[in-house]
């Protein structure tokens, strides 16, 4: 797995880099798993389905990238189970939004809802700096310019 944006093929994008650690099925519903509070192999397992071999090879991936973390529980014989590293808990408002995608794209009646306070919850787009939501037309991309062949911000 690459660490870095530029061992990776195609464009240098930071979606890449994301998807080079949690861009398959398996990994993405482990930490959701993981999030609903099944920690230990057996519950994951039973909760994503994955094949054995499968969810060992994607577990270990995480814990390596740091999306997990593995805590020893029993030493004689030794276990132990996965949490959330913050990196890991970055990942919950990825998943809230592949969610409602799903809800609306995928599912006929969504199978679960968030609730917050006795109200639905949404995922959206809020400038962290302002508070206004985004949406397309507001939205604006700005090239890194450390790559080649980008000049400074036009003024």
């Amino acid at each position: 797995m690459a660490t870095r944006l530029d061992e990776l093929p195609g464009r240098r994008c930071s979606i890449a880099g994301a998807l080079d650690v949690v861009g398959d099925r398996w990994a993405l519903l482990i930490v959701r798993e993981v999030s609903l509070g099944a920690h230990r192999f057996s519950e994951i397992l039973r909760g994503t389905g994955a094949p054995r071999e499968r969810l060992t090879a994607r577990l270990n991936a995480l814990v390596g990238a740091g999306v997990l973390e593995r805590r020893e529980y029993s030493q004689n014989p030794p276990r132990a189970d996965y949490h959330l590293t913050r990196s890991g808990l970055d990942l919950l408002p990825v998943l809230q939004a592949l969610m409602q995608w799903g809800d609306r794209h995928v599912a006929d009646t969504p199978p679960v809802e968030l609730h917050h306070h006795g109200h639905r919850i949404a995922a959206s787009w809020v400038c962290d700096v302002c508070g206004e939501r985004i949406g397309r037309e507001t939205e604006r991309h700005v090239p890194d310019h450390s790559e080649p062949g980008h000049g400074p911000l036009p003024r």
